[in-house]
């Protein structure tokens, strides 16, 4: 497999973290300013949790438990040879037992990594369809996106905890400390909307690249262009209930589960449709390579 550096990719990315990072700047200046340090030994540890733990707290988080080669050969057999083709360690091998059809990656490094499939998803796709939903997540961690959307999504959750219990912490007190909340939490509230904006635009082009990664990964674009079509139509199939159970994990699924008008505009993903044609011209051109 001839995997060139996205440099699309990494320039985003740069360029994303660089404006999170000041952000982040004025984040703690104006928590300082407003003598609200107490927040931040709250905001390490839980850094702390989020960047070492992110692969258990995922998986905890959807149900996955972790199978054997013996549960799962094929499975097993499937990660073990996308793998070797990525150049990759292979990554702990996770299922969740749901009827929503689904993946993700989780972890923090390529050596730390973890995929995770729905037994609805397994059910759905062929075997080269599943192959390709495998090597997008393999993509994920060769890019390192696991890493770098929970450094880059750290800011915004922690803004947005502010947001919503910082008048727990006082915010109805007249004094002054109290007035320095209510400034606290209004930075936290604009801090959070930016980020949000830079790190669904980072989220959709990543996924532009994991597919264009799987595509190099099996060589066959036209595989995951058909179990995202597959996936996508049959979301439609799939109780509520069980959407709203998973839907806190979209960032991290091969493809979101809300779907709605208001869903799509603030999605994480790119559209499905745009991303099938995108791997269809890529089919092309590798034919006529």
């Amino acid at each position: 497999m001839d995997w060139k550096p996205d440099w699309g990719l990494r320039g985003r990315m740069v360029v994303t973290m660089f404006l999170l990072f000041a952000l982040y700047i004025v984040f703690v200046g104006a928590l300082a300013y407003t003598r609200n340090w107490f927040i931040l030994p709250f905001v390490g540890i839980f850094l702390f949790a989020q960047f070492f733990f992110s692969d258990k707290l995922a998986l905890y988080s959807m149900g996955a438990k972790e199978v054997s080669e013996e549960e799962y050969p094929e499975l097993h057999a499937s990660i073990s040879r996308l793998s070797q083709q990525a150049d990759l360690p292979k990554p702990k091998v996770a299922v969740v037992d749901s009827r929503v059809p689904n993946a993700f990656a989780t972890g923090r490094s390529q050596k730390k990594a973890a995929v995770c499939v729905t037994t609805g998803l397994m059910r759905m796709l062929d075997r080269d369809e599943l192959d390709g939903v495998l090597a997008h997540e393999l993509a994920h961690v060769k890019n390192r996106d696991v890493m770098v959307m929970t450094i880059a999504s750290f800011l915004s959750t922690v803004a947005f905890m502010i947001v919503r219990w910082g008048f727990w912490f006082g915010g109805g007190s007249r004094d002054r400390q109290g007035g320095g909340i209510i400034v606290a939490i209004a930075v936290s509230l604009v801090v959070w909307i930016v980020s949000f904006v830079l790190i669904r635009a980072l989220s959709r082009y990543r996924e532009y690249a994991a597919d264009r990664g799987a595509a190099l990964i099996t060589g066959r674009p036209s595989a995951l262009a058909s179990a995202l079509m597959k996936i996508s139509g049959n979301m439609e199939n799939v109780p509520k209930d069980d959407l709203r159970e998973q839907s806190e994990m979209n960032a991290f699924f091969i493809i979101p589960i809300k779907s709605d008008f208001i869903g799509r505009i603030f999605s994480t993903h790119p559209a499905t449709e745009n991303r099938i044609e995108r791997l269809r011209q890529l089919e092309r051109e590798m034919e006529t390579a």
